[in-house]
Parts: C-alpha cells; sequence; structure tokens
C-alpha cells in the first residue's frame, strides 16, 4: 500500500511539472509561430493530452470491444466540457473571441450531434442500425482534417501582450512541449494503476472504480493541463485544449477506432448522450448570459455541478 501511495503522488507531481512544461512550451510554440493559443491549445495540446483516450480507445477497437472505446469518449468529453471547462472557468473567467463563437463552438456542437446520428440512425431515425461504420468513420476523419487546416489557415491571429513574456528558442520551446505532454501521459498511467490498485485494496467495488478512477485518470492530463493555463492567465489555451481534446476524441478516435472495427451504439445510454449533448450546449449558452462572451467563473461553477449531479447519478445507479 505504501509504495502505491509514493507511486501515486510521484505520479501527480509529473502530470502537474508535465502541464507546466507543456502550457509553456506551447505558448512559446504559438509566438514564435504567429498563431493564436487558442490554436496551439486546439492542435498540439489537445491531441498531445488525448493519447491516453486515443490509446485506449484504439487497443478496445483492435480487441472487438466496441464499448470502450465509445464508453471513453463519451465519459472523457462530458468530464472535459463540465468539470476541467467548469473548474478553469472558476479560477479565471475566460474570454470568448469570435471565432470561439462563430466556429469553433458551433463545431463542438456539430460533431457531437454529428456522431450521434450516424452512430444511432435505428434509435433516431428508424431505419439502418446502431453502429459507426467504416463509411461513417471516413466521414469523419475526413471532417477532422478540414477542420484543422481550417483552423490553421483561417483562426486568429495571436494578441499582442502587454506585457511581453520571456522568450525561448523554438527547438526549446518544441522540447518542453514534448517532454510535458511525455510526463502528462506517463504521470497519467501510473496515477491511474496506483489509484486503481489502492481502491482494491480497500474493496472499492471494479464498477465504482471504472466510473471514478478509470474515467477522471485518462483526462488528468486535461485537467492539469487546463487549472496551469488558467493560473498563468491563459484562458484560450485552456479553451483550445477541452474544444480541441473534445473534437479530436470524436472525430479522429471514434473515426480510426472505426476504420479499425465498426462500432456498435446499442450500449449507449440515452442519459449519458443526453448529457453529452447539454454539455455541449450550455457552454454556447454561457456566451450569452452573464457577461457577454465569456465564461464566467459563477457559469464555471455551474458546470462543474452539472457534472457532480451526474456523477451522483451514475453512482447511484451501481451501488
Amino acid at each position: 500500500m505504501l509504495v502505491q501511495i509514493l507511486i501515486l503522488i510521484a505520479s501527480l507531481a509529473g502530470i502537474i511539472l508535465g502541464a507546466d512544461k507543456l502550457v509553456d512550451g506551447a505558448s512559446s510554440i504559438a509566438r514564435r509561430c504567429h498563431v493564436s493559443e487558442f490554436v496551439i491549445g486546439l492542435t498540439i495540446i489537445g491531441m498531445g493530452t488525448s493519447a491516453p483516450e486515443l490509446v485506449v480507445s484504439l487497443v478496445g477497437a483492435f480487441e472487438g470491444n466496441g464499448d470502450v472505446a465509445i464508453g471513453n469518449v463519451i465519459g472523457s468529453n462530458i468530464f472535459n466540457t463540465l468539470l476541467i471547462l467548469g473548474v478553469t472557468a472558476a479560477i479565471l473567467p475566460i474570454a470568448m473571441t469570435p471565432g470561439n463563437r462563430k466556429r469553433d463552438i458551433p463545431m463542438n456542437i456539430f460533431t457531437t450531434l454529428l456522431v450521434l446520428g450516424l452512430g444511432m440512425t435505428m434509435t433516431l431515425l428508424h431505419f439502418g442500425d446502431n453502429t459507426l461504420s467504416r463509411i461513417d468513420a471516413g466521414i469523419l476523419l475526413a471532417l477532422f482534417t478540414g477542420y484543422i487546416w481550417f483552423s490553421f489557415a483561417k483562426g486568429e491571429k495571436p494578441e499582442e501582450n502587454k506585457q511581453p513574456e520571456k522568450e525561448m528558442k523554438l527547438w526549446a520551446a518544441i522540447l518542453w512541449a514534448v517532454l510535458g505532454t511525455g510526463l502528462l501521459i506517463a504521470g497519467g498511467k501510473f496515477f491511474v494503476s496506483a489509484a486503481t490498485n489502492i481502491a482494491h485494496a480497500l474493496h472499492i467495488s471494479d464498477k465504482f472504480i471504472a466510473i471514478t478512477i478509470l474515467a477522471g485518470g485518462t483526462s488528468a492530463p486535461e485537467l492539469a493541463t487546463c487549472i496551469v493555463a488558467a493560473v498563468k492567465k491563459k484562458g484560450q489555451l485552456a479553451l483550445g485544449n477541452i474544444i480541441g481534446s473534445n473534437i479530436f476524441n470524436l472525430l479522429l478516435i471514434l473515426g480510426c477506432s472505426a476504420m479499425v472495427n465498426p462500432i456498435s451504439f446499442e450500449s449507449l445510454d440515452f442519459v449519458d448522450a443526453g448529457v453529452l449533448v447539454a454539455s455541449s450546449l450550455l457552454v454556447l449558452m454561457t456566451v450569452f448570459t452573464g457577461k457577454k462572451n465569456s465564461l464566467d467563473r459563477w457559469e464555471g461553477v455551474l458546470l462543474t455541478l452539472v457534472w457532480a449531479g451526474y456523477m451522483g447519478w451514475l453512482i447511484y445507479g451501481v451501488i
């Protein structure tokens, strides 16, 4: 038990250190390459922090277990939007740019509805089947490629800093971003392993472990990165990380997984699907409520409370 506790503490330290270095490196890359921090958060950080979900879903697809792939993505996106974005906004209100309002947040909603529509055609439209086919996967992958290209080509330019930050060389920024991502992934893996072993030693059920430790563990990199970004007053980078991770999960991870092995949505709970859609709509709502074009602290608290309610419902279902 003591060894597992020490591993847990060390893995948490690795996650925090990795998030700190990733944020610094990615911010410097954005300034060096003259792109916005949101785009860097959307791409480099969003993809990097979603690596655990990619591995878990692909392994599930290769083993013919589509429930793992779809459950992992749905759970992670709900966790990202409600808890991580909620906690981040509670620490630092996040200003929304015109691009966020008109393109990125609607894209998150569209991809959510598209994936559910393609995977639940029988349930929703009474034809076809509830399977994400290889053709559907091709559509998702093409859309992902187009969105990433458009984000770089048409994304907002970086704002001029009133207080210039200490600049690092491009090679150093890339190195820190890569090392930070590696620490996040390794730290997340060891955190989940140690936390699971401790939970088993305390005789906590596997279902409870899956709902809490495993679901939250694969999203630990996003949580740490967003909190560090908030502390460093880089709200756009945090928002880009969440939007990017969600779109990455829905389009690239599910697209690759379904291309390997078509994924059945038969086991997808209507409550889970509903909470997923509601979470993306709540982010759009925050643009127009409270301080306009901003995700305020009270709205962040609201998102967190919705997540707590959802978790309470899940836990109640396994007790």
